[in-house]
């Protein structure tokens, strides 16, 4: 099988732990708890989607800007194409210094930041906090034309019930 090699998985069992499972890197290792009394079957099925679930967190966060930039213009072809290159950035990247916001948007210069917070998040999202950013390059208001423009997108409502809660399970006030 061609690809990745699996990691050295360390599986370290606990009489504590009755129903959750979890896991770690640890170094070049990955480190999966489990409740002592899993069966061998049950390890080696939980090891297994621990390492998947592994693999596609990080794969989520090696995001890079370039990716972003894609997925930009993705975005505009979708759903701002008649604005033409009034809705194409002139940079997109993440940003490490945005913990009261998911992105933001210059639209005198046509940059756009994404919070590296929404990294991790599912690539719905990602595309709704984009495509709001986007949004302000053609209207730089919260006004009613701009949310018709982010409405657009088919699971505007969703991702913006999905950051909302985010924010408030995390207690952070987050602001449009």
């Amino acid at each position: 099988m061609a690809g990745a090699r699996k990691p050295v998985v360390e599986v370290r069992r606990s009489q504590r732990r009755r129903r959750t499972v979890s896991a770690y890197r640890d170094g070049e290792r990955v480190v999966v708890l489990i409740p002592d009394q899993f069966s061998r079957a049950e390890e080696s099925e939980w090891v297994d989607r621990m390492l998947a679930r592994l693999a596609a967190r990080e794969g989520r966060l090696a995001r890079s800007d370039s990716d972003l930039l894609v997925r930009a213009t993705r975005l505009i072809k979708l759903y701002l194409a008649e604005h033409g290159t009034q809705a194409v950035p002139t940079s997109v990247r993440w940003v490490t210094n945005q913990n009261g916001r998911w992105g933001s948007c210059t639209p005198a210069d046509g940059t756009i930041r994404i919070s590296h917070r929404v990294q991790d998040m599912p690539d719905w999202v990602i595309d709704y906090v984009l495509l709001h950013e986007l949004a302000h390059l053609i209207v730089p208001s919260h006004n009613a034309r701009f949310w018709a423009l982010v409405a657009r997108y088919p699971k505007s409502e969703r991702a913006r019930g999905y950051l909302e809660g985010v924010a408030a399970a995390s207690g952070t006030p987050m602001t449009d």
